[in-house]
């Protein structure tokens, strides 16, 4: 099993500083990345090597020049930019500036049959964490204030010694590395590492999916 801590991803926000803003990143087990577009509702769009070049694809669509996307779109421009790719038996989704892999109302038919982790931070440093199976919320809770747990996990023995190991403070006093530690947590539930040759290496599908 793997040991991963806050600190094994400190590199990440330097490394990815748009990311570092604002990201959603969601593990789906046993499906393709192309199922996974499809639970995401999104239209597929083209293929790109890297992490950076799919930074460098969400700003060109951000900034409303993507002419690959206003082909495909046409009128319907009120849709996010997913990227998703296939790990370790995973498909992973990572959606810069998103938030659709975090959302109540998505999570359920991203689940549907399999697991899911997936962790979320906006700008303003709203966050959260959810780890799902079948449809069903094993545990769900804000990095910044992983002391307020839910979900039918949230008390489980070894819930919060798994959390701790992780790096995230459980006696309130909030500390600067709760992001790092949700990496973390999602490694330790789905035994993908994550680093920046391997996510440099992946190729990545683009897709569009619309906001609920």
């Amino acid at each position: 099993m793997t040991t991963a801590h806050a600190t094994d991803y400190a590199w990440f926000e330097q490394r990815y500083p748009v990311l570092g803003e604002a990201y959603c990143l969601t593990h789906v087990q046993g499906i393709s990345a192309d199922e996974l577009l499809r639970r995401f509702d999104a239209l597929s769009g083209r293929e790109v090597t890297g992490l950076d070049a799919v930074v460098t694809a969400w700003e060109v669509f951000d900034d409303g020049e993507d002419e690959d996307a206003e082909a495909l779109l046409g009128e319907d421009d009120d849709r996010l930019l997913v990227a998703v790719t296939e790990l370790d038996g995973w498909a992973l989704a990572i959606e810069p500036y998103g938030y659709l892999g975090g959302l109540h109302e998505v999570v359920p038919r991203l689940t549907d049959g399999t697991r899911l982790v997936s962790h979320f931070r906006n700008v303003n440093a709203e966050d959260s964490f959810h780890w799902w199976e079948h449809g069903r919320c094993r545990l769900h809770f804000e990095p910044l204030f992983a002391d307020q747990r839910h979900g039918s996990d949230a008390d489980a023995t070894g819930i919060p010694e798994l959390l701790t190991a992780c790096g995230f403070d459980l006696a309130g006093e909030r500390n600067g590395l709760h992001t790092e530690a949700a990496f973390a947590l999602a490694e330790r539930l789905t035994e993908v590492r994550l680093d920046a040759e391997r996510l440099e290496a992946a190729t990545f599908r683009l897709g569009y999916a619309p906001r609920p």
